[in-house]
């Protein structure tokens, strides 16, 4: 098969298209052919050496998939071959084939095709369970959402609308502010030409956001957590600016404010069943039409490498795929 492999620890330009053995499914995981695969901030980090796993080399990036089930492990009870799947793999999804354990792979409705799947577990699942189990976001509160039109962001303004918020979008230009509009938001903050955490407190009569998503970290953090409401939530999502900001602990002891961190991949192994609940709603509400995700490029297997990079600069709006079939 052929599979995007990294090597050593480098930029994306070191990654190599090569043809590698298929893998075998163990006794708990199913084999899938993989038709298409999510980019995500984490593949940035993971080639680099930067991720909090660091896989064996040879290794594909690539941490979530779509595609059908071509074998399935004896351990494995509620898949079976031919199922259309969507699976949280880590790594390894940026090639023809993958190897996953049987508790990271749900079926996709009939309704959705395999790059919106390849688009929806990861920035769905994170934001998802970043509003409900993490923040406890209620209706009528102020949820406000950094890096609004990156994936988990459009992801959060449109499962903060679901969950009956108003949703205030923070983004760096008018063209990324326009994408969470359209998914949404109620008011927009541009905060390359506005002091975000001015914004925050106009638009709030000076009361702040009750649940602040923020997957950006950096100086963003430092203004967004001096805007929070009393009893408010700041979300650790990320630190897509590339700076791990640091907490004067005052500050959430002045606002009985709570800075509470959001992993959602160890979250799903570790509370399974709450979180095939949460997808469970979450496929309910694409249903009805509630959750739009926007694949807004998609790269062939060969063109990997670019895909990663394009999103590292920052330069992607919603989802990035990368198509293998």
């Amino acid at each position: 098969m052929k599979a995007v492999l990294c090597k050593e620890f480098g930029p994306a330009e070191s990654l190599v298209l090569e043809d590698v053995a298929s893998p075998i499914a163990k006794k708990n995981e199913v084999l899938l052919d993989v038709h298409a695969a999510g980019v995500n901030f984490p593949d940035t980090l993971i080639i680099e050496g930067k991720y909090q796993f660091k896989p064996p080399f040879p290794f594909s990036p690539g941490g979530e998939a779509a595609g059908v089930v071509s074998a399935v492990g004896e351990k494995v009870t509620h898949l079976k071959v031919g199922d259309r799947v969507m699976a949280l793999t880590g790594w390894g999804s940026f090639a023809e084939q993958v190897a996953v354990p049987g508790y990271n792979v749900l079926p996709i409705p009939a309704s959705m095709d395999f790059n919106t799947a390849a688009a929806f577990s990861m920035t769905y699942g994170t934001s998802m369970h970043a509003l409900k189990q993490r923040a406890n976001l209620q209706p009528g509160e102020t949820l406000l959402v950094l890096g609004a039109s990156g994936g988990v962001g459009l992801a959060a303004v449109e499962i903060g609308k679901a969950m009956g918020a108003r949703v205030i979008a923070a983004a760096s230009s008018t063209e990324k502010l326009a994408v969470a509009k359209a998914a949404g938001a109620d008011e927009l903050i541009n905060y390359n030409e506005t002091s975000l955490k001015d914004e925050i407190k106009r638009l709030t009569d000076g009361q702040g956001a009750d649940v602040i998503y923020d997957p950006v970290g950096g100086d963003l953090f430092d203004q967004a957590i001096r805007a929070i409401a009393w009893n408010g939530r700041l979300l650790v999502v990320g630190f897509a600016s590339g700076r791990i900001p640091e907490l004067p602990v005052n500050l959430a002891l002045l606002k009985g404010a709570a800075v509470v961190g959001v992993f959602w991949g160890s979250f799903a192994q570790r509370q399974p069943q709450d979180n095939a609940a949460n997808f469970q709603q979450l496929f309910a509400w694409f249903a009805e039409g509630k959750l739009k995700p926007l694949v807004s490029q998609v790269y062939p297997l060969s063109k990997a490498a670019q895909a990663i990079n394009d999103l590292g600069q920052r330069k992607a709006v919603g989802k990035v795929v990368v198509q293998v079939r």
